[in-house]
């Protein structure tokens, strides 16, 4: 009974955690300070579709070489490897050697959310993570509930404790309801761990050292603000640069600046769409002016803003060229519908299609901004 209480009191105080380093004493080198402000000044946050917005399919695992199918099983290999957060997750290998990231859970509403979100903003253009929608995935090596275990193991460092009978890849578990992460290739910019970017440093975004041009930000901006990504701390955005962008020593040639982790959305309560519906993009339309003050934690780090008119175009110009139908594949490919919900109406993509477009109508009769 005594090892059973204080195991509980350890995965009671890893699951407490945040799992954000506190940076405040943190004096990263000069090298990479440098380095980092660079990349931010020259970051990128929007190219044009290859394909036309019109024309994609948004019900399926774009990108996913065929080994993600939303009617099949995966099956991969346990990996015992750090994770954040609180949403169960865990790192998993696949037959060819990648790892991957999964995540899991009947009822977690950051699953339906974040393959939503990150599957418009891919369909729009802003680079961005993709998350496949699986028919369950088979771990080999697996124990029952593997966030905790982790957890257990990375406050502890006892794998005995944590691992009751050790890691066995003879035993398979099966989670039925997950879903692969698989991050944006390229190396993360960084000074110190995790230190990911503010929405408030956009501002050093300079077109004349190569960064996006300041419609393309408010497009952005404003596309943040029509998701409602108030869990926007700065760990939840980061710096990459692509394999292509790479020149020598460290510096890099139009890195993206992404939105990451974006299961709070759709909220503020996580898919929830009553509140989602409610939200109004604008906090003053006359000055095209938007604000996250009024969500959980004042809005984090998105500071009150004025869009561009050229960044409001921009964006309705985008949004509009989705038809219902893609919306409904969107809303439905991502499972949002079938997520458990209280209310009625949101067990509908047609309430979902219905707030998206009324979403879209306040961006388009917003301004003209000043």
């Amino acid at each position: 009974m005594r090892c059973l209480f204080a195991l509980s009191a350890t995965l009671l105080a890893g699951a407490c955690s945040t799992g954000a380093a506190t940076h405040a004493t943190i004096d990263p080198a000069p090298e990479a300070r440098q380095q980092r402000d660079a990349a931010l000044a020259s970051a990128i946050v929007w190219v044009p579709p290859t394909t036309p917005v019109s024309k994609l399919d948004l019900a399926t695992n774009a990108a996913s070489d065929g080994r993600f199918s939303p009617d099949a099983p995966l099956r991969c290999r346990f990996r015992l490897d750090e994770v954040g957060g609180t949403t169960p997750k865990f790192y998993c290998e696949l037959a060819d050697g990648e790892r991957v990231k999964i995540k899991y859970g009947l009822g977690n509403p950051e699953l339906p959310a974040e393959v939503a979100a990150l599957r418009l903003l891919t369909a729009l253009g802003f680079p961005a993570d993709r998350m496949f929608v699986v028919g369950g995935v088979d771990c080999e090596g697996c124990p029952r509930f593997p966030f905790q275990a982790l957890r257990c193991y990375q406050n502890t460092g006892s794998l005995a404790a944590c691992f009751f009978g050790g890691i066995d890849e003879r035993t398979v578990q099966r989670f039925d309801f997950a879903v692969v992460e698989r991050r944006l290739d390229g190396r993360v910019i960084e000074s110190y761990e995790d230190e990911g970017w503010a929405w408030f440093e956009l501002d050093r975004i300079d077109p004349a050292r190569g960064g996006s041009p300041r419609p393309h930000v408010d497009a952005f901006r404003l596309m943040a603000r029509l998701l409602g990504h108030w869990d926007n701390k700065s760990p939840n955005q980061r710096l990459v640069c692509p394999p292509a962008a790479e020149r020598p020593g460290g510096a890099c040639a139009g890195p993206f600046a992404i939105m990451q982790d974006l299961g709070a959305t759709f909220g503020p309560l996580k898919i929830d769409l009553h509140n989602w519906a409610r939200d109004r993009i604008w906090k003053d339309p006359s000055t095209c002016t938007i604000s996250m003050e009024h969500m959980p934690w004042g809005g984090g780090t998105f500071p009150e803003t004025r869009i561009s008119e050229a960044g409001r175009l921009l964006l309705a110009g985008l949004l509009e060229q989705l038809s219902v139908s893609q919306l409904r594949a969107l809303f439905d490919g991502a499972r949002v519908p079938t997520h458990d919900q209280v209310a009625a109406p949101a067990r509908s993509a047609d309430a979902w299609i219905s707030a998206f477009l009324d979403k879209v109508a306040q961006i388009k009769s917003g301004g003209p901004c000043p």
